[in-house]
């Protein structure tokens, strides 16, 4: 009897501490799906970010970006990409957006340092595909609003997409680098 409890003392300690997860553990569980585009722009191509988006002058400060892309995804994958994003953005984060549809669901959370958003996760859900985007750095909260405009982010990122697809041909030579 007392094994039972012990049991039972194990499993439920187990589960409340996997019950949170990190947007690393979620990009890491997904970066090799089927169907998916995703990368993470390493320090030395972080300048692609600001010709993407010069307007805005949003990635001046970006200290970590993630971006991933699931295509064709089933009702049933879509629930539970929503499911995980709603279980990584539980912890710590604020909904600082949250638009909830039949068809879509657009999720910003951030987390704060004062005045200033320090992370940011953009989570989109259309039927045809989601996209998620993490920042990690220091950043204007209402210049990461903009991405609750769903053209806006749209646009961006078709354009990250292109603009990171293309300069990872095997000619280009990262000659770019900032920190030179």
């Amino acid at each position: 009897m007392k094994l039972k409890y012990w049991y039972i003392i194990i499993v439920l300690a187990i589960y409340s501490c996997g019950s949170s997860r990190s947007f690393q553990s979620f990009f890491n569980d997904h970066k090799s799906d089927l169907g998916v585009t995703a990368f993470q722009v390493p320090n030395f191509m972080k300048a692609l970010l600001s010709n993407i988006a010069p307007k805005q002058n949003m990635f001046s400060d970006v200290a970590d970006f993630k971006f991933i892309t699931f295509n064709n995804s089933s009702e049933l994958y879509k629930k539970q990409l929503i499911d995980e994003m709603n279980m990584v953005a539980s912890k710590n984060y604020t909904d600082m957006f949250r638009k909830n549809t039949v068809e879509n669901t657009k999720i910003i959370s951030v987390k704060e340092l004062g005045n200033v958003v320090t992370e940011a996760i953009v989570f989109d859900s259309k039927p045809a595909k989601t996209t998620v985007l993490y920042l990690k750095g220091r950043f204007d909260p209402d210049k990461i609003k903009v991405f609750s405009n769903d053209s806006i982010f749209s646009n961006f990122s078709q354009n990250l997409q292109t603009q990171y697809q293309s300069n990872m041909n095997p000619t280009y030579s990262p000659s770019f680098n900032p920190n030179n």
